[in-house]
């Protein structure tokens, strides 16, 4: 495995699901992994293409995990990077409609947004995890309508407990497909999240580390955003695929606890 020098890193920026935790079961290493931060005074950014939270949901979620101290700040999501492009985009009050979580829709409304079933100037797709056909041809038929077409991410699966579910990527893919309208992407591999982080931190990409578990989102985008790129393989990409792939990180680590082994 590519093992990295971590000598130069002044702050961290970490995926979530499949690095932090698979589902609602947290991943080895999770709390000793901010406390070593915390210790060395390095700050952490967490920057996730789940759009189905809101900040407050993550904070829930990581302090039912045993990690406190962390703050709405510190959480930048696919979801918070659509409300932003929406305020810069479209008036306040703008009508949208969601096609995905709740704490999507909490997001775009605490944006200014107005969250509807029909006669929207905007769809925004993201994953949705009680999906049903009625909510999906209903966007489709917005979209057609010429309502503008926005997808959280291009992830196009999900890791779970049990395996990998699909994700927002398969459900906007789904959408492009039946109404022949590409989207506009928010999240991962886009540099707009990237530079949300950096702005959170306070530094400069070539001193910041990106750790996912995503070669085409995380890996590939914090790359090409001028970071530092750590793979774990507790996520999404397998051994297998990262020999076959053209996105070499610098560093691979079977998991955070090798991650923080390495980085002494």
């Amino acid at each position: 495995m590519n093992i990295m020098n971590f000598a130069d890193i002044k702050a961290v920026i970490t995926d979530m699901d499949g690095v932090l935790w698979r589902g609602d079961e947290p991943l080895p290493g999770l709390i000793e992994f901010f406390d070593t931060l915390r210790a060395r005074g390095v700050p952490v950014v967490l920057a996730t293409n789940n759009s189905s939270k809101s900040q407050a949901d993550y904070l829930h979620k990581l302090a039912g995990m045993g990690v406190t101290g962390v703050v709405e700040q510190q959480i930048v999501t696919s979801g918070t990077a659509t409300a932003s492009y929406l305020q810069k985009h479209y008036p306040p009050g703008t009508r949208v409609h969601v096609l995905g979580g709740d704490g999507l829709r909490l997001i775009l409304r605490n944006a200014g947004f107005i969250i509807v079933p029909e006669d929207a100037r905007v769809v925004v797709v993201g994953v949705d995890f009680n999906l049903t056909y009625e909510n999906l041809k209903r966007a489709c038929y917005l979209i057609r309508a010429g309502a503008d077409f926005i997808g959280t991410n291009i992830d196009a699966t999900f890791p779970m407990p049990d395996g990998l579910a699909p994700g927002a990527g398969s459900l906007i893919a789904a959408v492009a497909t039946a109404t022949g309208v590409t989207p506009q992407i928010m999240g991962k591999p886009a540099a707009a999240m990237f530079q949300a982080a950096l702005d959170v931190l306070g530094t400069t990409a070539e001193h910041t580390l990106m750790i996912g578990d995503r070669l085409n989102t995380d890996i590939e985008g914090a790359m090409q955003a001028g970071l530092k790129a750590a793979l774990v393989l507790t996520g999404v990409t397998s051994l297998p695929e990262l020999e076959i792939t053209g996105v070499q990180p610098d560093g691979v680590y079977s998991g955070l606890p090798d991650l923080l082994a390495a980085w002494r």
